[in-house]
């Protein structure tokens, strides 16, 4: 089941997608339904629906606008830890996400106007939307914690995230997290997403390209070990981790500016699309 969280007559609801239709459920949200433990697929096929309507009149929203948590996962892919000049981790490097840098797909992903800044790099990933929490999680029931999976775009300002050792400012500029297009429940897609096609591409042009298999912790294990130290909560999201291919270490560097397209592509949860634009001025 496909959920899409969207905008319509400035008031925030909640539909199911079926093809180029949303059947509309009503205006609680996807934290709010995971928050009180509702089954997403069961809550999906008992509602009704108010009516249906086009996808393409909707503006969308983030699939969730202000998860509890927002962890992502950094150099889980080794030929991206390779390039980025690292040697690979025997733990994952997580750091956190705010929710005032997500956006939704189709929404502007901001180049922010910092003076000391050349621009803003792309990092495909998949997110992983937990629906329901704990601690100490076994890695063998770690992915019935699942609710779904939505693509992810990492957007980092590279001269700000390597300012410090702790990579947290380059990666929370507002207007630089893309998430969605829309919540696709874990039954719809290989357990853990094993062997899907991650996609990136800048202008029509492929810059990353991955099977989720190449992933160093997947998605099981990240959970597992991540819920040793922090309780984790419904609706919490994982961000990954993103494969090589990108900007800043190309030759010469690849960072996007405005009037780019980016879109990241995942195998069977759909693509998220971004046109980059600079920061307007105060």
């Amino acid at each position: 089941m496909r959920f899409v969280s969207f905008s319509r007559s400035e008031k925030s609801s909640l539909g199911v997608r079926e093809g180029n239709r949303v059947r509309i459920l009503g205006d609680e949200s996807l934290e709010s339904l995971l928050g009180r433990g509702a089954d997403l697929q069961a809550y999906g096929k008992a509602q009704p629906g108010q009516e249906e309507v086009s996808l393409d009149g909707l503006t969308l929203l983030p699939p969730l606008a202000r998860p509890p948590k927002i962890i992502c996962v950094g150099l889980n892919f080794a030929d991206h830890t390779a390039e980025s000049n690292y040697q690979q981790p025997d733990y994952p490097t997580l750091f956190f996400r705010v929710a005032t840098s997500l956006i939704a797909h189709g929404a502007p992903m901001i180049r922010p106007r910092v003076s000391d800044s050349e621009g803003l790099d792309f990092e495909g990933e998949i997110a992983v939307v937990l629906g329901k929490g704990g601690r100490h999680i076994n890695k063998v029931d770690a992915l019935s914690h699942v609710a779904g999976y939505s693509v992810f775009n990492d957007g980092s300002v590279r001269e700000y995230q390597f300012k410090t050792p702790q990579w947290t400012v380059g990666k929370n500029f507002d207007g630089t997290g893309a998430f969605g297009p829309e919540l696709v429940t874990a039954d719809e897609l290989p357990p853990g997403v094993k062997g899907l096609r991650l996609e990136t591409r800048l202008n029509g042009q492929v810059v990353q390209s991955a099977s989720t298999d190449q992933m160093v912790f997947d998605v099981a294990t990240l959970i597992s070990i991540i819920s040793e130290a922090i309780t984790l909560e419904a609706g919490d999201v994982i961000v990954s981790g993103t494969p090589s291919g990108i900007g800043w270490a190309r030759n010469p560097k690849l960072l996007m500016k405005a009037g780019d397209v980016c879109e990241v592509t995942v195998e069977g949860i759909g693509t998220l699309r971004n046109v980059i634009a600079d920061e307007a001025a105060d």
